[in-house]
């Protein structure tokens, strides 16, 4: 009969208030600890809203059963005691090993970020003697390059050819027009009076047409 009152009262008060106060301190804790993409993926059952799950709350009353009223009634009065009780289960001991080790996997990649903290100084150092010396030069030289090819297609430019045409003209026609006083202070004899001035004529007649050709296509 006491036995039976036990439960009872226990069914009445602890059971109802303890098991979802642990089942919700136990899920608090696994949330504040793991990332949501872990923590959905470890334990699809869990609720969102901090309510237990079946096998949660399953196996916390495995852990109360044998607990008398009086226990029960501690562990909801007495925190150290009720957190004693929540410590030592095994869902508890899991998330905290858990914890853990990922706690020493996050202290030992940051140990090996810290030891290759000097390598990353090294290669940004000399990305920077790179940009400043090396790649400098090299955009000095490109500029020169560029300097010259502009250089070159202007001298090639429809306009520049024409000048230089007119340049050659003036100086076959300067050529033909010097050989008349040399024919008549007669330093020349007539043969090669005809001979040269003809040539001289010829290429100038030539280069006069190429000058009209090319005025022409640039109208």
């Amino acid at each position: 009969a006491h036995s039976s009152s036990n439960l009872i009262q226990i069914s009445r008060t602890p059971y109802a208030t303890l098991v979802p106060s642990l089942c919700g301190w136990f899920i608090f804790t696994v949330s504040s600890s793991v990332s949501p993409h872990q923590r959905a993926s470890d334990n699809p059952q869990s609720s969102s809203r901090g309510q237990p799950c079946p096998a949660e709350a399953a196996g916390i009353i495995a852990h109360l059963k044998d607990k008398s009223a009086d226990e029960l009634q501690r562990l909801l009065k007495d925190k150290e005691a009720y957190r004693t009780f929540f410590n030592s289960l095994d869902q508890v001991k899991n998330h905290n090993n858990l914890r853990d080790e990922l706690r020493k996997e996050t202290v030992q990649l940051a140990r090996e970020n810290l030891e290759k903290e000097q390598q990353i100084l090294e290669l940004r150092n000399q990305c920077i003697i790179i940009r400043t010396t090396e790649l400098a030069g090299a955009q000095d030289r490109f500029s020169d390059l560029e300097s010259q090819k502009d250089e070159i297609m202007k001298s090639y430019s429809p306009a520049a050819l024409l000048d230089k045409l007119q340049k050659f003209m003036a100086k076959l026609d300067e050529s033909s027009e010097e050989l008349h006083p040399k024919f008549l202070e007669k330093d020349m004899d007539l043969p090669t009076f005809v001979q040269k001035y003809k040539k001289l004529r010829t290429a100038y007649h030539k280069q006069a047409l190429l000058h009209l050709a090319g005025k022409t296509s640039l109208c």
